[in-house]
């Protein structure tokens, strides 16, 4: 057998499976049929490769993940600027992820290295790019997409054929409904849709579902009426949103996002205008 394992405890690897010297297999793995594993691949234990899945590059796959058929992990990234350098594909452990799912090495200009984190759904077709950063419990619904150099937190929802411009923030426990076009920075707890995305307000069910207070959800909603629907500068009203609701962390957050200030800005509230 080419591979090395990560253990004593054998995988269990199909005869039509193709694997690479080099290539670490860990314990309790099992390798289905006519799967293609890169020499520079690392596979947790106890993951499972259904069938027909292609893993190249320097990729590593977390403990206990799942890849289903005609998944492509680890290709080089679709960026005119990637010179062949060797970047990375760094995947977390408890991933679920799906038919014709695909996902990007890095670029050297762009760290080197696309990261996703741990017990995420990945569903059929959709697709991670070069340089993105993606948190744990995520969930891409059927052909959404993350352009290159993309910042997903934890807890996020992407609905089904969704396109995620490159370079945008998604904050965390945020839901992008399906079919839009997401080219400005989603705040934290925002809820957001359109084929120009628009913020329309809180993903409350979201936050009732992952146990929140029924006073954090109040601070939040507040902070997004006074941050989206008030009169004053930005500037001004994240100082009161900050006085007013600061001390709650949810809020914290939000306001921390925004005074990040990536290099899209903040989508903003009202009717998707295209």
């Amino acid at each position: 057998m080419p591979a090395l394992s990560l253990s004593s405890t054998p995988a269990t690897i199909h005869a039509s499976a193709q694997i690479e010297p080099g290539a670490m297999i860990g314990s309790g793995a099992t390798i289905g049929p006519y799967c293609m594993i890169g020499g520079n691949v690392v596979i947790g234990d106890d993951c499972h490769l259904v069938g027909h899945v292609h893993v190249t590059g320097r990729t590593t796959i977390g403990a206990r993940t799942t890849i289903s058929a005609f998944a492509s992990l680890g290709e080089r990234p679709q960026s005119a600027s990637y010179r062949g350098g060797a970047t990375r594909l760094v995947i977390g452990t408890d991933c679920d992820i799906r038919q014709y799912v695909t996902m990007s090495t890095g670029t050297e200009d762009g760290g080197g290295v696309t990261e996703v984190k741990d017990r995420g759904l990945f569903m059929a077709n959709s697709h991670v790019g070069h340089d993105c950063r993606v948190g744990s419990d995520v969930v891409l619904a059927n052909c959404a997409g993350l352009g290159g150099h993309c910042v997903v937190g934890d807890h996020v929802f992407i609905g089904a054929l969704t396109g995620v411009h490159q370079y945008t923030r998604i904050g965390s426990h945020a839901m992008v409904g399906g079919a839009s076009g997401v080219r400005e920075d989603i705040i934290p707890f925002g809820l957001a849709a359109g084929s120009f995305a628009r913020l329309s307000g809180i993903n409350a069910v979201g936050m009732r579902r992952r146990k929140f207070s029924a006073e954090t959800i109040r601070a939040v909603r507040a902070t997004y009426r006074l941050l989206f629907l008030g009169n004053e500068t930005m500037a001004q009203r994240l100082d009161a949103a900050e006085a007013r609701y600061g001390a709650d962390e949810s809020v914290a957050q939000i306001v921390s996002f925004i005074r990040g200030k990536g290099r899209r800005p903040i989508c903003q509230a009202g009717r998707d205008k295209a």
